[in-house]
Order: structure tokens, then sequence, then C-alpha cells
């Protein structure tokens, strides 16, 4: 009896600890940046340049924001959009500074790699920023290649989310030759052209029946586009389905299948979790749905339909186009199939021993928050019922 009475103390403690429980969940830069308007400009490129949903996927993250006067700045240069991606990714930090952690430096400064870094485009160590904590409090950002620029010096956080994403306003733009060099114009792709050659010319006919849609979709080729393409066989078995839509819905379903930023099929690979597609910020609504990495095989489930890429039809940054089995299917536009629950199991036959189930017949997925990065909340309810457990079984033993 005396010694259960600590176990349901400590078990009581527990349950109080999940009580509050910090739970980690998604970002949204744009939201953050919306609140201070004096980054608007900041704000506006880097949903331009599609960074904006490069720094919402990833988990852990730094961004070095400037404002509109610092952004004027580097607008004077007239760059093109695809250099001045290059520009901003490099105040994209690929680990989480806090202005804490910023002013403990283990001896006193450290190396960190950028965005640009990571996308191929960085020659050598260019791509890296040298992070210096200096005496009364100073601290400065410079590029591997800055030469004779001054060093950026941290102004302020903006906003912090531990070990997930940190915000931070730095004096002036970053100075690297290497990311402000001309970046040549790639090779224009004639998406209806190249699709109706390579089995989509179905879904081609019906992009160019909807004219304000193609445009969205070539208007991002040159900055970033993958686009998921449904067979010939697959569209021409939803026909009776894209005839029942509405305009409106036949515009969503299209730019569905269009995601704003390039993947190429590593990218593909290990970025498997949420999407954001050409719907989701023409429509203003969730439009999401999940890649997967099921062996060798790339899925992409939305909560209605399961389709998997068959081939690679493009991969030249900064555009890719996938061939998928299925038309994806949102369920903004579609109802989730049901699971109908049997009164008693059906003996097994022979065909449904060795059948496996349909892609339909899985469970449905979490629905897809509004942020790009993965939500981590189940966490925290795994760890309150984990708790509640304990203290059931530390209950017991008391009687």
């Amino acid at each position: 009896m005396q010694r259960a009475i600590p176990l349901l103390a400590a078990s009581l403690l527990l349950l109080a600890a999940a009580a509050t429980f910090p739970v980690a969940r998604g970002h949204n830069i744009t939201k953050i940046l919306a609140q201070h308007p004096e980054f608007s400009t900041f704000n506006h490129y880097l949903s331009a340049t599609h960074l904006a949903s490069e720094i919402n996927r990833r988990l852990t993250i730094t961004v070095l924001a400037v404002d509109n006067a610092g952004m004027s700045d580097l607008l004077a240069k007239h760059l093109s959009l695809l250099t001045l991606r290059n520009v901003l990714s490099l105040h994209i930090l690929s680990d989480y500074y806090s202005s804490r952690k910023l002013h403990q430096l283990s001896r006193g400064s450290t190396i960190s790699s950028s965005v640009f870094q990571s996308s191929g485009h960085a020659p050598g160590t260019t791509g890296y920023i040298n992070i210096t904590d200096h005496r009364r409090g100073k601290v400065t950002f410079i590029t591997e290649d800055a030469g004779g620029a001054p060093p950026a010096v941290l102004v302020k956080s903006l906003k912090e989310i531990p070990y997930n994403i940190s915000i931070l306003q730095i004096s002036t733009i970053l100075s690297s030759p290497e990311a402000e060099a001309p970046v040549a114009a790639p090779t224009p792709v004639n998406l209806t052209v190249l699709l109706a050659k390579k089995g989509c010319k179905a879904f081609a006919d019906l992009l160019l029946a909807s004219p304000d849609v193609l445009q969205i979709f070539e208007d991002n080729l040159d900055v970033g586009l993958t686009v998921f393409c449904p067979s010939d066989g697959a569209v021409r078995a939803f026909g009776p389905k894209y005839k029942n839509l509405t305009a409106d819905g036949k515009a969503s379903l299209l730019l569905y299948h269009g995601v704003p930023a390039y993947y190429s099929p590593q990218l593909l690979k290990t970025n498997n979790g949420f999407f954001t597609t050409l719907a989701t910020t023409s429509r203003n609504k969730n439009f999401h749905y999940t890649v997967r990495t099921d062996g060798d095989a790339i899925t992409v489930k939305t909560r209605v339909v399961t389709a998997t890429i068959t081939s690679t039809i493009l991969d030249q940054d900064p555009d890719a186009v996938y061939a998928i089995n299925k038309v994806l299917q949102p369920r903004e536009l579609f109802k989730i199939p049901e699971v109908v629950e049997a009164d008693a199991p059906a003996p097994a036959s022979k065909k449904s021993k060795h059948a496996a189930a349909g892609p339909e017949e899985s469970p449905a997925d979490e629905e897809a928050s509004d942020n790009s990065a993965l939500s981590l909340s189940a966490a925290g309810r795994w760890l309150t019922a984990a708790m509640a457990a304990t203290l059931a079984a530390a209950v017991i033993v008391v009687v």
C-alpha cells in the first residue's frame, strides 16, 4: 500500500505534464510575415520564387528576413526571378537558430548550410553562411564568397517556434557573387505538346479546353512546377465524373495535378509528406495530398484515391512531369469512400485469400492541415493516453 502511493503521485505528475506537453505543429511563413508589414516585400518574393513552400515543408529551419528597405537595394539590381531565388535561398538556413542559441555558440562561431547550398546551384562552399557571436551581443552573418562586403548583423527575433522555425531580422541582404550570377533561362517547355506525346493527350486536351487553368501551369514553368499527369485510360474512365463537375470544380481538379515547385524523382523519394498544389494557391482551400515512397514505388494519395507514378516524362530543373495511373480526386470535390462493416466476417474464399485490398480500401489519411509541415499533435495525444494508463495501473495497485 505504501509503495503504491509514490507510484500514484508520480503518475499524477506525469499526467499533469502530459496535459501541457508542447505539441509541434506546422508553420506557415507567409502568414507569420503577414503580421509584420515592414517585411511585405521579402514575404512577396518568398512566394513568387516558391521558397515559401520550401520553408513550410521543412521541420527545422531558420529564415533570415530583410525589411522592405533592404529588399529595395536588392531589387535595384534588376535580377531575374530565378537569380532572386538563389539570393533569397541564402537566407534560409537548414538548422534552427534562436536568438539565444546564437549568443551561446561554441567557440563563438559556426558555419551553417543554406538552401542555396543544397540546391545544387552553389559551387563549392559558396552556399555556407558563417555566423559569429561578437562581444556585447553582436551577431553577424556572412557568406563564404562575400569578398570585401560587410556582414549582415542580427537585428531582432521576429518569431520562434522552438526547434521548428526561427525567423530573425538581419540588417541587410547577404552578399554573394555566385548567388547573384545570371541564371540561364531553361529550355522552353510546351507542356501540352509534351503531354500529348507521352501518353497524356486526354489530360492535355482538358488543359487546352481551360485556357485560364493552362495559363497558371505555364506561369509556373519558369520558376518551378511538378505535374502529375493521369494516363489517357485513367482520364477516359474518369470522364463521367468530370462532366458532372461545375466549371469551378473542373478548374480546381486540373490545378490539383500541379505542384508549384520542382521535385525531381530523388526529391520526391526524400520529401514524403503533404504537398501544396496549384489548386491550393489559386482556390484558397486545402487541396493537399500526400506523397509516399513504398519500396521503389512512389504514390500520390488523396483521401479519396491513391495513384502510383508509372513513369517520368520530364525531369529538367525547374520542371518535372510524372505519369500516374489514376486521376487525383480531392476530398473538397468528392466524397471519401465509406468502409462498410459486416455484422459477421464472411468466410474467406480462394479469391479473397490471395487478392490484395485496393488503395481506396485502405484507411483514409488524416485530414491535411493548412500548413505544409507535418503535424506532430498525435505525439501529445499518445503521451496523454500513456500517462492515463499508468495512472490507472497505479490506482489498481492501491486498491
